[in-house]
């Protein structure tokens, strides 16, 4: 996944809302949202190739992601592990989210760079294994993209802008808004860019929030996750083929058994 924006205790009404878009090569074999049948207290997507997922909730009202930290060429030398377990063995344990990146802070050496959310109504963290700090997340508008928290990417500084406006203005807040959001396929210059160690027109490419430019990699999904002050959870999930064309939605509604 390539870009989450959310609103951590940001509204009272909605104490979470987030809006990502997942990009992949199109080839790598994926299963949609779904709650999982050896673990059904789990909402997520998997990935059937190395197992593991990119973001999910569970029905207590936890919530992980994990996104690529973008560090150019890729190493010739293959990470042990995967790092969609990272969400997958958080779902399955008990450990609180500070806890388990207590964990997972002494285990980074066995993974490719990343940066991941992890916590639940309470509290939300963020960590990276290219840094040494568990960060607590203050209540908000934020973003993460392929670096750290709130990097000021150009997709991320929109995307916490249009956010933080369609929350301001409750009777335009809807998951249609919110995809419509994710949809923005605008590029742009590389004056306004990082330098991340890719060539130039991947890098422009790459700058959209949604991905569409050809039929090897793009944004597979997009997801809106509302959670709403009386515990409802809204989730819905749309996937898509190359260039842009959605084949599949999958929706969600489920109270959360602890708020």
């Amino acid at each position: 996944m390539c870009l989450i924006l959310f609103a951590y205790k940001a509204s009272d009404e909605w104490p979470l809302v987030v809006a990502s878009n997942r990009d992949e090569a199109y080839q790598r074999p994926t299963k949609e949202a779904h709650f999982w049948i050896d673990a059904p207290h789990v909402l997520a997507g998997r990935d059937l190739e190395k197992g593991g997922t990119w973001m999910g909730v569970d029905k207590s009202g936890r919530f992980a992601a994990v996104t690529n930290y973008r560090e150019g060429v890729p190493s010739i030398h293959q990470a042990p592990r995967s790092r969609g377990e990272l969400i997958e063995h958080f779902f399955r344990q008990n450990a609180s989210a500070r806890q388990y990146l207590d964990v997972v802070k002494g285990e980074g050496e066995f993974y490719a760079g990343f940066s991941c959310l992890m916590g639940d109504m309470q509290a939300l963290y963020f960590y990276s294994n290219r840094i040494e700090e568990i960060k607590a997340i203050d209540p908000g508008v934020h973003g993460l993209s392929n670096a750290f928290l709130d990097t000021p990417w150009p997709k991320v500084q929109s995307g916490r802008e249009e956010l933080s406006q369609l929350l301001s203005k409750p009777e335009t807040l809807s998951r249609d808004a919110v995809f419509q959001m994710l949809y923005d396929q605008r590029t742009y210059e590389m004056a306004q860019l990082p330098r991340t160690g890719i060539e130039s027109a991947r890098e422009k490419a790459l700058s959209a929030k949604f991905i569409a430019v050809d039929e090897r990699y793009g944004t597979r999904s997009s997801t809106v996750i509302m959670v709403h002050a009386s515990g409802q959870v809204h989730y819905e999930e749309r996937s898509f083929e190359p260039w842009g064309k959605c084949f599949h939605t999958s929706n969600f509604q489920f109270e959360l058994t602890s708020t």
